[in-house]
């Protein structure tokens, strides 16, 4: 093993599980009795990421073969050879579930059951080693019997030791990863640190989190412990706890000299997943600063501003390869918002560059429609939300909600698409977001927006007893309109192409009781969640008071009646209420 961390010793027979329950997903079955973390609703997460990869290493495999194509031009020049081998540039053929000593080294730094990396081995064309690592000895066994029993002792390498130590180990050349994927039960930025160090240059990084509660502004104070950046609570969370984990990883990668390249960017369920390549270059970490920015919230409309942390321009017209970086003049805003008078929330700083390469994504959605990946059992949702990114704005970071706006002003609610035909036939560009449903991304200014909303109150006014000095109702619906806008006639661009094709774009909650789960337990079965069976309706119970003495008696009938027969029954006590 190329990791300098313990390794676990096979044993020479399987013990027999006490209470064996086999997981299956895809071609992969899990043998566990219920004491290591699994999680179904996650299956579109592991979908998703074999899919990433088998995009990336289609890539590298081509940089590769370009790179010694290049190397032998160089050689050949040198040596004063004219002939040429244009077919150094074919790539060879690899197929999944063989191993390549070309080919990808992965870990999986928390493992769990091994069920990721048993899907990686059997599905992912083009793996020399994957490292499947994990904390709990209990966990590392259970991954040991499930290589075994799948079939992928050849690829797949159990290792029991701390995540950060096994990353720490790794980061000399020749131990370096191509792929290091992190999916931590919470908060992923202790890992950070050591999984930038010991990927190569142009790694990819995959990164999970689910603590949104933090990332989307419920609690700012821990989102900057954590993060390093201050959350807005704002209809747009979602996006933010994206840009606000980019900048994360963005600033570990920049203490070591690297940088990262956001491939794609996804929040899905209770969830986000990032997808990055990290690049090394001091040269190149210089721009880091022009892709953060603060943000501005008005307190009263609720309005949003970005200011990028530094500037990039071209030092003259003549020399545009001549970069100068400088830093912007501030605040971009006034002590009072321009729309309604109130003052402002600060927050950030968050990723304000691009979140998706879609040269990438396309790649990757016309993959996911071929074989075998069309064989994925969440292919459906991936190529609908795939093709929600491909029509995503990618300079306009943050969106805003046609409701929230609308209820700022007390309006009746503007249907989306009559509000995007606004748009569009005003020149404005305008898409959705694939983190909500009821998005709103647009280039066009805040005041556009408002003034649209004006024009709309024309036609829904709103009650005069509603129009209260000091608020932002009354400080916005104040002004004229400066302009009609176009609602009734539909624009052709106000319905997306995945609106018209039916995709699947937004997803119903997946199961009952979804959501990240404990900590080592099996979400499936009868033993799923039990805490949330206990917490389920706690208020609403405790509220009605304790069950009739008839229902309590059937209850306990149906558990054991013995124990009932022991525990006297007692009647609660009803206050009647006087009728009118």
């Amino acid at each position: 093993m190329e990791v300098d961390v313990k390794t676990v010793q096979e044993p020479e027979s399987i013990p027999l599980n006490p209470n064996p329950n086999i997981i299956t997903e895809r071609n992969a079955q899990i043998v566990s009795g219920g004491n290591v973390f699994y999680n179904p609703v996650q299956e579109f997460n592991r979908d998703l990421s074999i899919s990433v990869l088998n995009v990336y290493f289609q890539r590298l495999a081509k940089e590769r073969a370009e790179k010694a194509h290049k190397q032998l031009l160089r050689k050949q020049k040198h040596e004063g050879s004219e002939e040429l081998q244009p077919e150094a540039l074919e790539t060879p053929n690899y197929v999944a579930g063989t191993k390549y000593d070309d080919g990808m080294r992965i870990l999986e730094a928390l493992a769990a059951t091994g069920l990721r990396s048993i899907r990686y081995a059997q599905e992912i064309a083009g793996v020399r080693q994957i490292i499947a690592n994990d904390l709990s000895k209990q966990a590392v066994e259970s991954i040991s019997t499930n290589v075994r029993h799948n079939n992928v002792d050849h690829l797949i390498e159990p290792s029991f030791g701390d995540a950060m130590t096994v990353m720490y180990l790794s980061t000399a050349p020749e131990k370096r990863f191509d792929v290091v994927d992190l999916d931590p039960y919470g908060c992923p930025n202790r890992f950070l640190d050591g999984a930038l160090q010991c990927i190569v240059d142009g790694g990819l990084l995959l990164v999970t989190a689910t603590d949104m509660a933090v990332l989307a502004g419920n609690a700012p104070e821990a989102c900057y412990v954590k993060y390093g950046s201050v959350p807005l609570r704002m209809k747009c969370c979602h996006e933010m706890a994206l840009r606000i984990l980019l900048h994360c990883i963005e600033s570990h990668a920049n203490r070591h000299g690297k940088y990262i390249e956001p491939l794609l960017s996804v929040s899905a369920d209770f969830y986000v997943r990032i997808f990055v390549r990290v690049y090394s270059g001091q040269a190149q970490c210089k721009f880091s600063m022009s892709k953060q920015s603060w943000i501005y919230q008005c307190t009263g409309c609720e309005t949003y501003t970005l200011q990028a942390l530094g500037t990039v321009r071209s030092k003259s017209a003549e020399q545009p390869h001549l970069i100068k970086f400088g830093i912007p003049t501030g605040p971009a805003v006034n002590s009072q918002c321009e729309h309604c008078g109130h003052k402002h929330h600060l927050g950030g700083p968050i990723w304000s560059a691009p979140l998706h390469n879609m040269e990438f994504v396309q790649q990757l959605l016309d993959a996911v429609q071929e074989e075998p990946l069309k064989q994925l059992t969440t292919q459906r949702r991936i190529v609908g939300v795939l093709s929600m990114v491909l029509e995503e704005l990618p300079d306009v970071p943050l969106y805003y909600t046609p409701d929230k706006l609308c209820c700022v002003l007390k309006l009746e609610i503007v249907p989306m698409l009559k509000m995007r035909s606004a748009l569009l036939h005003a020149g404005y560009r305008v898409s959705y977001s694939h983190a909500s449903k009821k998005s709103l991304k647009t280039d066009a200014p805040p005041a556009v927006l408002w003034d649209i909303l004006r024009c709309w109150s024309k036609r829904h006014p709103v009650r005069a007893d509603r129009l209260i000095p000091g608020t932002p109702l009354q400080a916005i619906l104040s002004k004229p309109c400066s302009q009609d806008y176009e609602f009734d006639q539909l624009h052709p661009a106000a319905n997306p192409s995945s609106r018209k094709q039916a995709l699947s774009r937004f997803q119903e909650n997946p199961t009952p009781h979804w959501g990240p789960g404990t900590r080592a337990t099996i979400m499936i079965g009868e033993n799923k969640q039990p805490k949330s069976y206990r917490n389920q309706n706690k208020k609403q119970r405790h509220k009605a008071g304790r069950p009739t003495k008839t229902a309590e008696k059937q209850l306990m009938d149906e558990d054991d009646q013995h124990d009932a027969a022991e525990q006297p029954l007692k009647q609660p006590k009803l206050e009647l209420q006087p009728t009118a």
